[in-house]
């Protein structure tokens, strides 16, 4: 079984060089799949400098355990993977991402309109998994009415981004230059991403292959590097949740933090908060208010898991399954 890769049209920030610009997914599953019957999509968004292929295990399993139509999406957010880099870095940020995802779902549900042949088509039900940042782009989307979104899974993620993990995350965002060989680059990718705990040299070769691209003199990563423009200009100005430089700065953070909770106490959708129970970025304090706030998220926590869970072990991908797939 292999995904088909597509691509979409989008409006707002430009493609480098000036260009109009396209954001890609990978599919799984039929979208000619009993487009008559309920249908359920499964849309699956990736973390900060990662890509689509991260969920190629989740997605595996979902469509071999689906009892219904199912078609599992997972993005490419813009500036990586097989989606356009911007011309501004500045517009590298989640207001971007979510109006692009935003005019995806618009996307599926005409198109899932236009192959029922009917004005009232079968309802289309439209579920999300987001790792980090890919999480805070679905609660951005999630808090919106009408866009429908079903259930939620929120992995590593939530309304108070820890400061330290902001600057740890700064320190190597697009520094990585040109590696020799790719086993030179899956050994480094490896090593910097320690946090998302023990994985066979297989696994770490499966997730790090699809975050390569063949450059003069060797491998580079498959993103970008001026996504790492924003984030840097925030832990610079003392923006990143935690101490700041001065008082407006630190009322500014309080008005970040309230606006992130508002967010997420505005979701409908069912949720459920995986947590690496050594995440610098998701506290359990911040976890546990989840729990008793809003949408009152399920919690799960692996432990010896940091930033973030990567869906690969069996233990973490068999609950994520059961949620998604309950009737």
């Amino acid at each position: 079984m292999e995904p088909v890769l597509h691509h979409l049209a989008v409006p707002g920030p430009l493609a480098t060089h000036g260009e109009p610009r396209r954001i890609a997914w990978w599919e799984w599953g039929s979208e000619a799949a009993a487009p008559k019957g309920p249908a359920q999509v499964v849309l699956c968004v990736h973390g900060l400098t990662r890509q689509a292929r991260d969920f190629d295990v989740l997605a595996q399993a979902l469509l071999a355990q689906a009892q219904r139509p199912l078609r599992v999406l997972c993005v490419d957010v813009a500036g990586r993977g097989h989606s356009d880099w911007l011309a501004d870095p500045a517009a590298y940020g989640v207001p971007t991402y979510a109006a692009d995802l935003a005019l995806l779902l618009a996307h599926l549900r005409a198109n899932h309109a236009a192959a029922t042949g009917s004005a009232e088509p079968a309802e289309l039900a439209i579920d999300w998994v987001g790792t980090s940042m890919g999480g805070l782009i679905g609660m951005a989307l999630a808090a919106q009415p009408g866009l429908g979104l079903r259930r939620l899974v929120l992995n590593d993620v939530g309304p108070v981004i820890e400061a330290a993990a902001l600057r740890r995350i700064a320190t190597y965002v697009g520094t990585q230059g040109v590696y020799a060989s790719e086993q030179d680059a899956v050994q480094a990718l490896a090593q910097l991403h320690r946090g998302f705990g023990p994985h066979s040299p297989e696994q770490w070769l499966a997730l790090s292959r699809p975050m390569l691209r063949p450059v003069q003199g060797g491998w580079a990563l498959h993103y970008d590097p001026a996504i790492a423009q924003p984030l840097r200009a925030l832990v610079a100005a003392g923006e990143a949740v935690g101490s700041a430089p001065d008082p407006s700065a630190g009322a500014a953070i309080h008005a970040g933090e309230a606006l992130l909770w508002q967010m997420y106490e505005a979701i409908t959708a069912a949720v459920l908060l995986l947590r690496g129970a050594e995440s610098d970025l998701l506290s359990h304090a911040t976890a546990l208010a989840m729990t008793q706030r809003g949408p009152r998220a399920r919690l799960l926590e692996f432990a010896g898991v940091g930033h973030a869970p990567t869906l690969v072990a069996p233990e973490q991908v068999a609950p994520v399954c059961e949620f998604l797939l309950a009737p």
